[in-house]
């Protein structure tokens, strides 16, 4: 099983000052601890249940471009760009230009976005959600066109593009991954199984049933549930000196038992370092092999 960090929180002791610094070596404690991939949230006020409005939140994309030079394995990406954020053009060069400045190591992590305070907040547009899932499902296609080197016109369902010209060219073959975040059953997990390499979920009672429903759509699309990677969210707190390790280890064991190929998880103190060199240590060699 492979872990991924997730960063979703830039309020650390040292400030704004340092907060460049103490990204950098965190980047590169996780790297070197083993971690798979490095995610960052796609906001711009800091949500509920991490922190009020006002903490500190930095731009996804800059912070990915920013962690891309400070390592050299891991995968980036973001859980998940929402897609009202960046018109569709945008977010394809965004990406394109992360995954070649990174040799390769970018993935698209995109949802259907749901934060109308900060959207509201910097003058974006937050359209209802059967509008916002249009939006996605045409976001979704012209990435795929401008990956796929056509460079002609693009008219969805709300988006129309003139000349998708893409140049450079992603390095990721065929294309950088693509992750739909969100459980949603109708059109989330449908999305996934017509356009993307992976998803993402969030933890709790019924995440065999949302496995269940994402292999249903993936018959009704005559896509191979198997070659999609399920990753959910989990967070890794293995105690101030590691004496939760254990309990971490088995909540992995069962994810992995479940079909998850991946966890992403949020690091408790991360700026510390102790606690991914504990996990580099004690947990990954303890799930590497499922």
């Amino acid at each position: 099983m492979k872990l991924g960090l997730h960063i979703p929180d830039y309020t650390w002791p040292g400030g704004p000052d340092s907060l460049g610094h103490d990204l950098a070596r965190v980047g590169q404690a996780a790297e070197e601890a083993g971690f798979d991939r490095v995610s960052v949230m796609d906001h711009f006020f800091q949500i509920r249940g991490v922190g009020p409005p006002e903490h500190e939140m930095l731009e996804a994309y800059t912070t990915l471009g920013y962690l891309a030079a400070h390592t050299a394995r891991v995968k980036l990406l973001t859980l998940v760009t929402g897609v009202v954020y960046r018109q569709p053009g945008l977010l394809a060069k965004a990406v394109t230009t992360l995954d070649v400045l990174s040799g390769g190591r970018a993935m698209l992590g995109i949802g259907a976005a749901w934060n109308e305070e900060e959207s509201r907040g910097l003058g974006l547009n937050f359209p209802p959600i059967a509008e916002r899932f249009e939006l996605l499902e045409d976001a979704l296609k012209i990435c795929l066109q401008m990956w796929s080197g056509d460079d002609g016109p693009f008219t969805g369902t709300h988006a129309k593009l003139e000349r998708t010209l893409n140049s450079p060219q992603a390095i990721s073959r065929p294309h950088p991954p693509i992750l739909i975040g969100g459980s949603g059953e109708r059109k989330t997990l449908r999305l996934v199984a017509r356009y993307a390499q992976a998803c993402n979920l969030f933890p709790g009672p019924d995440l065999d049933h949302k496995l269940d429903v994402l292999r249903r759509h993936c018959e009704t699309e005559g896509r191979d549930y198997d070659e999609i990677e399920k990753t959910v969210l989990f967070n890794f707190d293995v105690g101030p000196n590691g004496e939760r390790v254990g309990e971490l280890v088995d909540g992995l064991r069962d994810l992995h038992k479940r079909g998850f190929q991946v966890a992403h998880g949020r690091v408790t103190d991360v700026w510390r370092i102790t606690p991914l060199e504990i996990i580099g240590r004690e947990v990954l060699p303890a799930v590497a092999e499922l």
